[in-house]
This record gives structure tokens, C-alpha cells and sequence, in this order.
């Protein structure tokens, strides 16, 4: 059973992160997966990582495919993965519209034609062919670098379309923000679109990113937990996406009071019961129990976000590195 951690952990710098790898490594976590939302892009912790592990996988989870040109994209993960052959995964995908239009500047157009379009350019351009494509805006583009093993390509996705997306022509699927018992039902649409595109569905890994809490009082975890998951509620791909889960009238107040400007009320009208759902509270072991519960339901790759609130970044810094520990792989 593969295990991640998401880098870099909060509170501690990226500089410091050669012995968060280590630590890593030697704890038992099998991979490392980045993000890029407000903080560090994905690319730079990704490297440091590959640097300074010596086994464990990294991979971007994600890079999203409006903030990059389509040759910077390839010529990145090419190069990471010449850094360490066959320890890199890129992990791709739209994003939201808050990052992608309101701070990048892009428009976010066709998501799914577009992620489409750039792993048929990415695969393109890593077998060494010269790539061309009018949706992406490119013209004639080839790597001079090239190498034996392009690294896989891993497709986030949230909804049917993306997900059977993902199920035809990458290698694994990103999943986020959703409880246990949805896994089952997300990752038997990103199977059945492998099997129906005449590839094997069990070589397709699903990578998901699992929120863990620390122990903390009770109002304080549901408070912390409430203002953490009214960002992801109220984001209107992720609304779609629990909407499709079932959620719809338990995330429509919400979304509601968002929408009429009340920030402060949305997050107080997140129900306790959803956060009981999508994240992961309590004791050690019953951390590392509901976590083994995602991958009981089709998860491959659990990939833990280490939540370390807090005002001082040091204190957060020696909280993460204490769930780091505590939640190594059983």
C-alpha cells in the first residue's frame, strides 16, 4: 500500500524540508505530492523533494494547465524527471475559476476539451514527435531533451466527464474533497471509461487527497475545520461536484449565504455532519483507520494534508512534523 504527505508542511520552510523528506522516507511514506493554490507553486517543492529523497515518489498535485504555456509544461516535467527517472509523476488539471481567472488572468474555457488537448500534446511531445495544436495555441513545438521514460500523467478530476477523462488516457486519477463513502462511486466512473477505451481499469492509480485535522477541542477543530471547507463548498466546481454527489441541499444555505456576501454566517452553516464526512479528526489511530477506509473504497494513493493551524509558524511547524510521525503508514 502506497502512503503520501503533501509538501511542503505547513509552518515548516522549504529550506528545512531536506529532513521532512528524510523523515519521510524513513517513516515509511511511499510519496510526496504538491499543490499550488496560494502558497509555493508545485514545481519547485517537487524538486527540492526529488533532490533530497532517495525512493520516494513525487508528483504535482496540481498543476493546473491554464497557468503554463503547453511547452513550459512538458519542458518542466521532462526535466524532473531526468532529475530522478522514474520517481516523478505530473499530475494535471483545470483547477477553479478563482485561480485560474481572478488571479492568474486566463480564461476558463472548455475545461474538459483542454485537459484533453494538453495530455494528447504532452504525450506527443515526451515520445520525441513535434506537437501542433489550435486549442492550446501551439505551433510546431518539440523537446531537444528527451528521455526513454516520460513520467505518467495523472488527471484530477471531480465529476463524470473529467473522470472518465481520466480513465482514458491517463495513468492515474486525482480525486479531493470528498468522503469514503463516495470513493467507490467516483472511481467506478474513471474505471469503466479505462475499460470501455480497452485499457486494463486496475492500472489506473487514484491518487486522493485526505484533509487530516489535529487534536484540537472540539470547537475549536469544527470552527477550523468550518472556514477550510466553506472555501471548497462554495467554490463552484466543487459545489457541482458535491451537488452530483448527493449533497445539494445540505451545501445549498451555504452556498447561498456566500453568494449574498455573509462569509462569516456560510461557514458557521457548514454542516458538523459534513465535516464528519470529508475530514479526518480524532485519535492517531482512528486517523490512520479512516484513511485506510478511502483506500478500501478504491483509493491507491492516500495523500494526507497535514492541517497545522495556528499564528505562529514554528508551533505549526512542530505540529505538522508531529502528525507527520504519528500518522506514518501502518
Amino acid at each position: 500500500m502506497r502512503w503520501g504527505i503533501t509538501l511542503p508542511l505547513e509552518g515548516v520552510p522549504l529550506s528545512a524540508h531536506r529532513e521532512v523528506v528524510r523523515e519521510a522516507e524513513s517513516l515509511g511514506y511511499t510519496d510526496a505530492w504538491t499543490a499550488e493554490v496560494d502558497g509555493s507553486d508545485a514545481f519547485v517543492p517537487a524538486a527540492t523533494a526529488l533532490c533530497w529523497g532517495e525512493s520516494i515518489r513525487v508528483g504535482t498535485a496540481i498543476a493546473n494547465v491554464y497557468g503554463r504555456g503547453p511547452a513550459i509544461l512538458a519542458q518542466t516535467a521532462m526535466a524532473l524527471s531526468e532529475l530522478a527517472p522514474g520517481r516523478f509523476c505530473l499530475g494535471i488539471g483545470a483547477s477553479t475559476q478563482v485561480i485560474v481567472e481572478r488571479w492568474n488572468g486566463r480564461k476558463m474555457e472548455r475545461p474538459l476539451a483542454y485537459v484533453r488537448e494538453m495530455v494528447r500534446f504532452l504525450r506527443q511531445v515526451m515520445a520525441g514527435e513535434r506537437g501542433t495544436s489550435e486549442l492550446l495555441g501551439v505551433q510546431g513545438f518539440r523537446l531537444s531533451r528527451r528521455l526513454a521514460e516520460p513520467p505518467p500523467i495523472f488527471v484530477a478530476a471531480l465529476r463524470r466527464g473529467m473522470l472518465r477523462l481520466a480513465g482514458e488516457v491517463a495513468d492515474g486519477v486525482i480525486i479531493n474533497w470528498l468522503a469514503p463513502g463516495d470513493v467507490p462511486r467516483v472511481v467506478a466512473e474513471a474505471r469503466e471509461a479505462a475499460r470501455q477505451a480497452g485499457r486494463d481499469p486496475e492500472a489506473l492509480e487514484v491518487a486522493c487527497r485526505i484533509f487530516v485535522m489535529p487534536p484540537l477541542p472540539d470547537s475549536v477543530l469544527r470552527a477550523v475545520g468550518k472556514r477550510m471547507a466553506v472555501v471548497y463548498l462554495t467554490s463552484p466546481v466543487y459545489a457541482a461536484f458535491h451537488e452530483w454527489l448527493g449533497r445539494g441541499e445540505q451545501i445549498r444555505p451555504v452556498v447561498e449565504a456566500w453568494q449574498a456576501g455573509e462569509r462569516q454566517q456560510a461557514a458557521e452553516m457548514v454542516p458538523d455532519r459534513l465535516l464528519e464526512d470529508l475530514l479526518v479528526f480524532g485519535s492517531p489511530q482512528e486517523c490512520v483507520d479512516k484513511i485506510v477506509e478511502y483506500c478500501r473504497n478504491g483509493v491507491t494513493v492516500p495523500v494526507l494534508q497535514l492541517v497545522a493551524p495556528g499564528d505562529d509558524p514554528a508551533q505549526r511547524g512542530e505540529l505538522a512534523r508531529k502528525m507527520l510521525r504519528e500518522l506514518a503508514r501502518p
